[in-house]
């Protein structure tokens, strides 16, 4: 069986050595690249599952990288940046990335990241659950988890894996309101910290991506001070 392949674009020697070190004795096999460009190469030719992606590097950066890798695939990106405010970390995920680690980071943390991530993208591929489960309609939202695929009224929508399961999580609890912390903690599957963005950002993403007006949600209402309802 092939290992789970993984790409570490940085430019910095040392840090891409270090990630290497950890997520090779996990046994994942491990690409590197010091450029967007030697990057985009790798993945052309290789069967990437996972990219880490440094967001200061000569050249392109990892924002606009991120983009681009975005416009041809859903494969989790987890961005590593030595900027830590929040406003950082929502450009960050706004670009498309999945998640968000300050550097320095703690190795083992980005190992459970990556586990995370690659837990979540590759459990949405088929052939994981049964057909009961895999389906989710509301309206004219129709989200197939099986098959990876989500419609608005027959108009086929591209979600990231992440966007992907928190439409699902909503969609399958339709009439129900979850607060922020519940969703973090069911598809990040890790504790809720204080002032997080992350799900608001990944909300708003999805609403640019289903709804005709993001401004006037046809499916995704928040609840001002609770949470996030899709209503049935």
């Amino acid at each position: 069986m092939d290992k789970t392949c993984v790409l570490v674009v940085d430019d910095e020697k040392e840090i891409a050595d270090l990630v290497e070190i950890y997520l090779s004795n996990e046994g994942y096999r491990v690409l590197k690249a010091g450029t967007a460009d030697e990057a985009d190469r790798l993945l052309q030719e290789h069967a990437v599952q996972l990219v880490i992606l440094d967001i200061m590097m000569p050249g392109m950066d990892g924002l606009t990288f991120c983009r681009e890798i975005r416009k041809r695939s859903n494969i989790p990106v987890l961005m590593l940046s030595a900027k830590s405010q929040d406003m950082d970390k929502i450009m960050g995920l706004a670009t498309g990335a999945d998640d968000y680690l300050t550097t320095p980071f703690n190795p083992l943390e980005l190992v459970a990241r990556v586990k995370s991530l690659l837990r979540r993208y590759l459990y949405l591929n088929p052939g994981r659950q049964s057909a009961d489960d895999d389906v989710a309609t509301v309206r004219g939202l129709q989200i197939d988890r099986k098959g990876h695929r989500v419609t608005v009224y027959g108009r086929e929508v591209s979600l990231t894996p992440t966007e992907f399961e928190i439409l699902f999580l909503l969609a399958k609890n339709k009439g129900i309101v979850l607060s922020a912390e519940e969703i973090f903690e069911k598809v990040w599957n890790e504790r809720y910290y204080e002032s997080n963005n992350t799900v608001m950002v990944h909300i708003r993403k999805i609403r640019e991506k289903i709804e005709e007006d993001p401004g006037k949600p046809e499916f995704i209402k928040t609840v001002w001070g609770v949470g996030y309802r899709i209503d049935p």
